[in-house]
């Protein structure tokens, strides 16, 4: 026959399987926390997996404001800008400092070759077209016109009475700024009109010995 057990055996095995349970279930709680937190890095690196890359893009100088016709272009007057390739404008040009523009450049353009006074000028231009610089005898006329304006040249000798038509049609590629178009010893301005080979010999010999002016053509 069993002897009975201790009364002092029974609350201490009470006490040690408390203990026991409470170990347990702080061992469930970490599991479950762990559990979380694993899910959560999942999740986390499902996401960063899924996000799209960042976009393309492309370095170019812009206009750090409205800039005039005639301008000569400073490093002040460019910031670096990022585009998408796919709208980045043909003969986008990488240093265009010092250069003068043809006309003028809103905040924000990319600057291309066909904005600047140079020989690109006469891109796009039909064929036998040549750009060509000319020194109009009034600075004031060669003032009133823009870029894109279509003229016709004449040359009068103020002598003889006589005036003679030397191009049709020409056009106002650019009208550099009077204090960079000219030295001040010579008079009238300078202004690069686009206009068929034929007539640059009439042209440039009528700016050397004659008052050359010219009449607006219907748009």
């Amino acid at each position: 026959m069993d002897s009975p057990r201790p009364p002092l055996l029974l609350p201490l095995r009470h006490r040690v399987a408390d203990t026991l349970a409470a170990v347990r279930r702080r061992v469930l709680r970490r599991r479950r926390l762990v559990a979380v937190v694993l899910v959560a890095g999942a999740v986390a690196a499902s996401l960063h997996t899924l996000a799209p890359p960042p976009p393309a893009s492309t370095g170019v100088r812009v206009a750090a404001r409205d800039l005039p016709a005639g301008h000569v272009l400073e490093e002040g007057d460019l910031v670096d800008a990022r585009v998408p390739p796919d709208v980045v404008p043909a003969g986008v040009v990488g240093d265009p400092a010092g250069r003068v523009l043809a006309a003028p450049l809103r905040a924000g353009e990319v600057v291309t070759d066909v904005r600047l006074v140079g020989a690109d000028l006469a891109a796009g231009q039909p064929v036998g077209t040549v750009a060509l610089p000319v020194r109009l005898s009034d600075a004031g006329q060669a003032a009133l016109l823009t870029v894109g304006d279509r003229i016709s040249l004449v040359a009068t000798d103020p002598r003889a009475g006589t005036a003679e038509p030397v191009a049709d049609d020409a056009q106002v590629l650019a009208v550099p700024d009077a204090a960079h178009a000219a030295d001040g010893a010579l008079p009238g301005r300078l202004v690069v009109l686009a206009l068929d080979a034929s007539d640059v010999y009439r042209v440039t010999s009528a700016a050397v010995a004659s008052y050359v002016t010219y009449t607006w053509r219907p748009s």
